[in-house]
């Protein structure tokens, strides 16, 4: 992937949660190429799309969210972020909040992400996203401990 003035944009402010607010701000926008420049420049960078298969790669990644904002901007905010941190990675486990135009009006859904980011020469970037199918109900937090790990 070109080095571009995006990316270098995109590395401003340090932080993952700086990606996250560059990377949601993007899809609100429909900017394929702030989306992009919150990826790494990695080979194995993947995204799982609700229901989708897995894309491997900045190219994939790249034409599935371009045919995605075909359909327009993805109007998606983030509701509820947990966080687990380290020095060079970082995992959130995003609640987001998904407005769908429907025939009786606007509606929102919901749906669990789970953005993994690293930090790289370049500053911190998103190597990995992954969204469950949507809901119409907001999900609710369970703190019981499973019975059977798997």
């Amino acid at each position: 992937m070109p080095k571009t003035p995006l990316r270098a944009a995109a590395a401003l402010g340090g932080t993952a949660d700086d990606i996250e607010a560059a990377f949601y701000e993007a899809l609100q926008r429909g900017d394929i190429d702030a989306l992009m420049a919150c990826w790494a420049d990695e080979d194995e960078v993947f995204c799982v799309h609700p229901g989708g298969p897995r894309l491997v790669g900045a190219t994939a990644i790249r034409a599935a969210f371009e045919q995605m904002f075909g359909n327009g901007a993805i109007h998606a905010t983030p509701a509820r972020v947990r966080k687990i941190e380290s020095l060079a990675s970082a995992v959130h486990n995003v609640l987001e909040r998904i407005e769908v135009l429907t025939a009786e009006g606007p509606k929102h859904a919901f749906v669990l992400a789970t953005n993994v980011y690293h930090k790289t020469v370049e500053g911190w970037r998103l190597v990995a996203h992954h969204a469950s199918p949507g809901s119409a109900r907001e999900p609710s937090d369970s703190n019981d401990t499973p019975q059977t790990l798997h």
